[in-house]
């Protein structure tokens, strides 16, 4: 194989043992490459594919991450570095921790976010736990995202490619997981990665990213739960309480959203609230988007430590949402953040993560939004 860590040579084992390193591959060119940059750098290296959805439908049979088709992919890459590869069953685990909670979710007014769900739950704690049985020393993705340790302490970083960064699905990983874990691919940009999987062989150097969410892959998120949460019939309000029209189930409804209202008003008008319990969609305009502050919920830091006084972050509120300068203030259940501009549609059930500079502090559940 070619010489290319570069600057990255990092990667290099630093002691007289060899390591072992567990790569979670996906089926696509980003974990491929991880697993190449890896097996370069002298470290023993395995392949596994989670399979995660069972029988017919679903992305079992599709072209999608950890599809059959994918797991197909992972395999040849494998073959081609030299490498043992094994698929992993954990259906089970990705239906409990990630479909079960993606409809629990939508169905009392919330949005969530299912690849914070996967990372946390499926890849970082039982993938992670086989990888450890499998007697690796470490767990690799291929995560846009870069893990630095100083002073015995680890810290999660941004991608060096901004464009494709993906710590913000990550932030819920700590130091006993950051201790075992491993992003190389996290230290390029995506036009070198696929230009490292030309250069080495591998036969998707130019397959297509995945989609967002892996287990849709016809319709969108609507049909998906069709069938699977209870919807009724409700009103659309505005802000003032005025009833424009008849929502079709709260679950098929997000904050921010335009189309699909059956509203005929004359001004665009967007969701600005799913109120639950009166199972009730409220609309506003654009201008009434804007969120000045946050409540959040389920809370982790990276570090195990939170702040005892108010702090000054960066909060990024949605997984491509630029970032805004806020105070993060600790309460006594759960934090507040106060921004210093009104950020858009900041959606309950969406994770809002706190950064300083590229460093990841941690982050939490948006448990409600404070309009101005």
């Amino acid at each position: 194989m070619l010489n290319s860590l570069g600057r990255h040579a990092k990667l290099r084992i630093k002691d007289m043992d060899q390591k072992t390193v567990v790569v979670a591959m996906s089926g696509g060119v980003d974990s491929s490459v991880a697993a190449a940059l890896l097996v370069e750098a002298g470290y023993r290296v395995i392949g596994v594919t989670m399979r995660l959805w069972d029988g017919e439908e679903g992305p079992t049979f599709a072209k999608t991450c950890c599809s059959l088709d994918s797991i197909d992919d992972a395999r040849r890459v494998c073959q081609v570095l030299g490498i043992p590869f094994y698929p992993l069953n954990m259906t089970r685990e990705f239906q409990k921790h990630v479909i079960d909670y993606f409809c629990q979710e939508y169905q009392v007014g919330r949005t969530p976010n299912p690849c914070l769900a996967c990372n946390r739950y499926v890849k970082f704690r039982f993938l992670l736990g086989r990888a450890r049985a499998l007697g690796a020393d470490y767990l690799a993705t291929g995560h846009y995202a870069r893990i630095e340790s100083r002073d015995g302490q680890y810290r999660l970083l941004r991608g060096v490619d901004l464009a494709k960064d993906q710590s913000y699905v990550l932030y819920t990983v700590g130091q006993e997981e950051l201790a075992r874990l491993l992003f190389p691919a996290g230290s390029y940009y995506k036009p070198e990665i696929r230009r490292l999987a030309r250069q080495w062989g591998l036969p998707l150097a130019d397959k297509p990213e995945s989609q967002d969410i892996c287990f849709i892959t016809q319709g969108d998120y609507r049909d998906f739960l069709a069938g699977r949460v209870t919807a009724a019939q409700g009103p659309i309000v505005d802000r003032q309480g005025r009833r424009l029209g008849t929502h079709q189930g709260l679950p098929f409804y997000t904050v921010g959203q335009r189309h699909g209202l059956g509203l005929a008003l004359g001004r665009p008008y967007f969701v600005t609230g799913l109120d639950e319990p009166r199972n009730t969609v409220v609309v506003g305009t654009q201008e009434d988007l804007g969120s000045s502050s946050l409540l959040a919920r389920d809370v982790t830091f990276v570090s195990g430590r939170g702040p005892e006084e108010a702090v000054r972050i960066e909060a990024q509120v949605r997984y491509r949402s630029p970032v805004g300068s806020a105070t993060l203030t600790p309460l006594a259940s759960g934090y507040r953040v106060d921004f210093d501009r009104p950020q858009r549609a900041v959606t309950p059930g969406q994770a809002v993560v706190f950064y300083r500079g590229e460093e990841v502090l941690g982050g939490g559940a948006i448990e409600a939004a404070v309009r101005p």
